[in-house]
């Protein structure tokens, strides 16, 4: 494959983890606190799946032998 998806992939999802973590911060700051714990694992899993995809990406690229 190709590395264009795997680079917008892994770009949309880490852009999308750093939103929810600045979102949970603010629910944080103006007295949210029963949200934060639930937008912070969703931005934490937003960065895992980026790291995910990196390293499927880099599997892909390795030459395949018989």
């Amino acid at each position: 494959m190709h590395k264009g998806p795997f680079v917008a992939v892994t770009a949309a999802t880490a852009a999308l983890g750093t939103v929810l973590a600045a979102l949970s911060l603010q629910l944080q700051a103006h007295g949210y606190e029963q949200y934060v714990e639930d937008v912070t694992l969703f931005s934490v899993l937003m960065y895992v799946t980026a790291a995910l995809t990196v390293v499927t990406w880099v599997r892909d690229a390795r030459p395949r032998g018989n």
